[in-house]
């Protein structure tokens, strides 16, 4: 992991355009921020290797599919568990699409995706009976919504 790197208003501002479309031509971007597209271009190119951009990805509204179910689940370990041990576990669980390790109680939050509570179920119970989590506590999530950068 690198050093941070001091961004600008203008660094944060090509990001909240990018997070609220990854796919919104430069053109628009430039336009803007007020500055021409090869800028815009050579930051966002800065931004990507100094790693501040680490993917573009697309963000699937469960509601909108058919069946589709989010879930929150809260991991309490089991003492000793270390981050490599959680995510060789969790990496084995395709429908997770997001661990979130915490500071404090609980020591981490999974986001999951399945087509139904059932396959929901499933999931909860590998993760208690892997040995390694002590305790889940699961939410499903009812709607979303997600501030700019």
């Amino acid at each position: 992991m690198s050093d941070p790197i001091a961004l600008d208003d203008v660094d944060h501002q090509i990001l909240r355009l990018l997070k609220e479309n990854a796919r919104r031509p430069l053109r628009s971007i430039a336009e803007q921020v007020g500055l021409t597209v090869a800028p815009v271009q050579r930051r966002i190119a800065r931004l990507e290797d100094a790693g501040v951009i680490e993917r573009y990805t697309v963000q699937v509204d469960q509601s909108r599919v058919a069946s589709g179910i989010e879930a929150v689940v809260e991991l309490r370990y089991q003492a000793g568990l270390e981050l490599p041990a959680l995510l060789e576990l969790i990496g084995d669980i395709p429908e997770v699409g997001e661990v979130l390790t915490l500071a404090g109680d609980p020591d981490a939050m999974v986001r999951i995706n399945v087509s139904g509570v059932h396959e929901l179920g499933r999931i909860v119970r590998q993760l208690r009976a892997s040995g390694r989590v002590a305790s889940t506590k699961t939410m499903v999530v009812l709607d979303r919504w997600s501030q700019a950068v």
